[in-house]
């Protein structure tokens, strides 16, 4: 397994970026000024962005993993991965849907709950966004510190 930085061409991996963001308009919100990263094990399997937001901050915009290949540890590898690469992160959020699957791979991740925007995905998404038959509504902001 290795993990690899892509510097050029980082909508060859729309396919990724939208398993986890469903609307490509807010992908490119962040998607230039951000790092991605990309874990191959025989084959992309999964993939991250993250940028910073101040000194010492960084925010994961993006973590998706192949939906054959979830539950087998890419996720976790990916954020422990940028944890040990930015050595300068002292604080790093990440924003998901109100889920319990989304929150408990945080929490299994060092994660824990921040705050939370209200009607974030009902006012900046065009369509209504679902994730494990929940409508998705207020965007829950959780962060690691080190």
């Amino acid at each position: 397994m290795t993990i690899k930085q892509v510097m050029d061409g980082k909508k060859e991996y729309i396919d990724l970026l939208l398993l986890a963001d469903e609307q490509e308009d807010m992908i490119d919100k962040y998607l230039e000024r951000g790092e991605m990263f990309v874990l191959d094990d025989n084959g992309i399997k999964a993939e991250c962005v993250i940028t910073q937001e101040g000194d010492g901050v960084y925010e994961l915009k993006n973590i998706a993993v192949l939906p054959d290949c979830q539950r087998k540890g890419y996720g976790k590898s990916l954020i422990e991965f940028l944890f040990s690469n930015y050595t300068h992160c002292r604080t790093m959020f990440v924003g998901t849907g109100d889920v319990p699957s989304a929150l408990t791979f945080y929490n299994k991740c060092g994660f824990t709950e921040s705050h939370r925007i209200k009607n974030f995905f009902t006012d900046n998404y065009d369509h209504p966004m679902f994730e494990d038959g929940k409508q998705l509504i207020d965007m829950v902001y959780l962060k690691r510190t080190r």
